[in-house]
């Protein structure tokens, strides 16, 4: 049997480069090349073009261009912001304070910090996995006072928001907020101190990550850095990649705003429709927030299923899927969101549309999906 034509169903994991991006990197390939850093002109123009790369995504991001860094990774953005203003708070405390469905990147750095003396705490979330603004001031109470907190804008697992203005406005100590899973898609929230994003969440390139810090921040360089003059930029920056990743989210943001028919709600309806038809197998879980949500995410959970072999299953008909946590699939854990939220882990799978998602395509995966989990509980001897 002929394998069938495959439908990307993962863009929260990334998008496809976008064809604005695509075009860019070309042109911008062959003319930023040199250092930006050295005075000779095609520095000089390598300079110029790095500029307008930030102040693009300063404008898109509704940011100033000199709170703007273009890192190798959203994961190092993630880094240097979380470590970074800890280093900058060292003299008023060590506690790093996390929702616990934060991304993986983020429990690393507190780790690593707690490893270095520092102090790491988590505050637990709801069944949807959404922290409170509650259980912050409860943590508080219980850890004391953090030197940072440390929650992200949207969860890249179930897709929920979180109240970032809310707890920035709750707590009197910088904000670090991941906004990877929504730059590009929703607006960044306010009171943060620091935030990262990456390119390739939105149709950039990858290797193109972006650090934003305000320029009220106390924040220091946790890592070692070279000859650069910016403290914030660690090495030679990609400067094509910055240009391509500026166009993709210039192109991204006008596709998402572009009535009368914007990506979120054919999104929002297209995700309602699949979690009907999870909802209708039995014994299944499905991870949809009623309100306050990244439209285009839906994961949902199976019981009695292995979520690899759910998700080999739905490649081998041609959809390709997540499962697990968004960057740990390949790991023999839970789900460390699903955990958190006290939901079922087993058979986990996270279904992510994008752009070019056609309605077929998640009408066709609500056909097929209730067959195939039926099919490997079978396999596995659970009775029908």
């Amino acid at each position: 049997m002929s394998q069938a034509p495959a439908v990307y169903l993962d863009h929260a994991s990334g998008q496809p480069l976008h064809p604005a991006a695509r075009e860019v990197l070309e042109q911008a390939t062959g003319r930023a090349y040199a250092d930006p850093r050295r005075l000779h002109r095609p520095a000089r123009e390598a300079r110029l073009l790095l500029d307008n790369a930030r102040a693009v995504v300063a404008e898109c991001l509704g940011v100033r261009p000199d709170e703007v860094t273009f890192t190798p990774s959203g994961t190092h953005a993630v880094h240097l912001g979380v470590l970074g203003l800890l280093a900058g708070r060292a003299r008023q405390g060590n506690l790093l304070l996390a929702s616990s469905v934060e991304h993986s990147a983020v429990l690393h750095a507190g780790a690593w910090h707690a490893a270095r003396s520092g102090r790491f705490e988590t505050v637990p979330v709801d069944r949807h996995g959404r922290v409170s603004p509650a259980a912050v001031t409860a943590a508080v109470a219980r850890h004391g006072e953090p030197a940072v907190v440390a929650v992200q804008a949207a969860n890249h697992e179930v897709g929920v928001l979180q109240p970032v203005n809310e707890v920035a406005a709750l707590v009197e100590v910088p904000v670090f907020v991941d906004a990877c899973a929504s730059a590009g898609r929703l607006p960044l929230p306010s009171g943060w101190a620091a935030a990262a994003a990456s390119a390739h969440k939105w149709g950039g390139p990858a290797g193109v990550g972006v650090l934003l810090v305000r320029r009220s921040a106390r924040w220091r360089n946790p890592f070692p850095g070279d000859e650069r003059a910016d403290e914030r930029t660690i090495g030679f920056e990609n400067v094509p990649g910055a240009l391509a990743a500026a166009a993709a989210l210039r192109a991204s943001i006008e596709e998402h705003d572009r009535a009368p028919h914007k990506l979120a709600e054919v999104h929002t309806s297209l995700t309602s429709l699949l979690a009907d038809a999870v909802e209708s197998i039995p014994d299944t879980e499905v991870f949809l927030a009623p309100d306050g949500r990244l439209p285009h995410i839906v994961a949902f959970s199976c019981l009695y299923v292995d979520g690899e072999a759910l998700v080999t299953e739905l490649d081998r008909l041609g959809f390709a899927v997540a499962s697990g946590s968004a960057c740990t699939a390949s790991s023999l854990e839970p789900s460390h969101v699903l955990t958190a939220m006290g939901a079922l882990t087993h058979g986990n799978v996270r279904v992510s549309l994008g752009r070019d998602t056609l309605p077929a395509h998640v009408h066709r995966l609500a056909e097929v999906l209730p067959d195939v989990v039926e099919r490997l509980r079978a396999e596995t001897g659970v009775p029908r």
